[in-house]
């Protein structure tokens, strides 16, 4: 997968897809992580990227021209990716960025990231766009941080990313609920001790465990995840014994 970053600060991206597993998969050419800076692509001498907003008020706007510039060249010399292709903008009106969202996009074989800054974008800018997304309920000074979170969630659905391809479904919200508890040695830790069945080498007990563990943390943390959550009619009842207890 090839993942563009256009953004005035590629300099942020460097020690975060660095090292540890993204790092490790972009050497490895599972993912193929660039960045452009849209200021390069500024028209006038001094490479304003922004201007004063029309009608007044605070802040500076980002300008339509160097954003369309850097794009079209992306999108030019990267032609063969046109047909699975998804160009992205972060905005507080997108869709919330979930799980799911991170399955789907490592469906594609290229993600643009659009990443804003100050005031954010003229609004002429969002025809560029295939997604909008947000993550989450709050303000940041730019759309850096947020690229790096869908990436790194994204980066670890494509095969091979992580060590053990196991890894990815045990992840929390990969199938609807939160994780189960996780534990390693020593057996007993200043008086809190590795559950009997996590030891007792019966697969299919600690398979059981882990579910109603995992259905258990959902229902106390994140109850309303249970209402799209893939159920089976074991989960049911066993949710229904809890709530009455």
């Amino acid at each position: 997968m090839r993942i563009d970053l256009v953004t005035l600060f590629p300099e942020m991206f460097a020690g975060v897809f660095g090292s540890s597993i993204i790092g490790r998969a972009a050497a490895r050419g599972i993912v193929d992580i660039c960045c452009t800076n849209f200021r390069d692509y500024a028209a006038d001498k001094h490479h304003h990227v922004d201007d004063t907003p029309c009608g007044g008020g605070a802040g500076m706007v980002l300008k339509p021209e160097p954003i369309y510039a850097a794009v079209r060249d992306i999108y030019a010399q990267t032609a063969s990716y046109a047909a699975r292709r998804c160009t992205i903008i972060f905005d507080p009106a997108g869709e919330v960025f979930t799980q799911n969202t991170a399955k789907e996009f490592a469906s594609y074989e290229q993600l643009v990231l659009i990443c804003g800054h100050y005031e954010g974008f003229d609004a002429r800018i969002y025809a560029l766009a295939d997604r909008l997304i947000s993550v989450g309920d709050f303000v940041l000074t730019g759309g850096e941080i947020p690229a790096m979170l869908v990436v790194d969630a994204t980066a670890r659905m494509l095969p091979g990313v992580l060590g053990d391809d196991t890894s990815a479904p045990t992840d929390s919200f990969f199938d609807g609920l939160l994780g189960y508890p996780q534990y390693t040695r020593p057996r007993n830790f200043e008086g809190q001790t590795v559950p009997d069945v996590l030891l007792s080498g019966n697969h299919a007990e600690i398979a059981r465990w882990r579910r109603e563990q995992s259905l258990l943390t959902t229902l106390r943390y994140r109850p309303e995840l249970l209402d799209c959550a893939p159920l089976t009619p074991a989960d049911h009842i066993f949710l229904e014994k809890q709530k009455r207890s």
